[in-house]
């Protein structure tokens, strides 16, 4: 019997345990933070690891 449903590759964290799980660190605060799952469309572009951060660097900015 064939599977309706076509399986889709996992290229990045999904399905892997965390410590196999890509990592990149910060561009505000230097800590290295680990992908999520609610990163997984934009993972490339991801350069904080907080929203906290995120504020950081753009105050910084102006």
């Amino acid at each position: 019997m064939l599977n309706p449903m076509p399986r889709q590759e996992r290229t990045f964290g999904g399905g892997r345990p965390p410590s196999q799980r890509p990592s990149k660190t910060c561009a505000q605060c230097g800590l290295p933070f680990m992908w999520r799952k609610k990163w997984e469309r934009d993972w490339e572009t991801v350069k904080y690891c907080s929203d906290r951060c995120r504020a950081a660097a753009k105050r910084a900015r102006e």
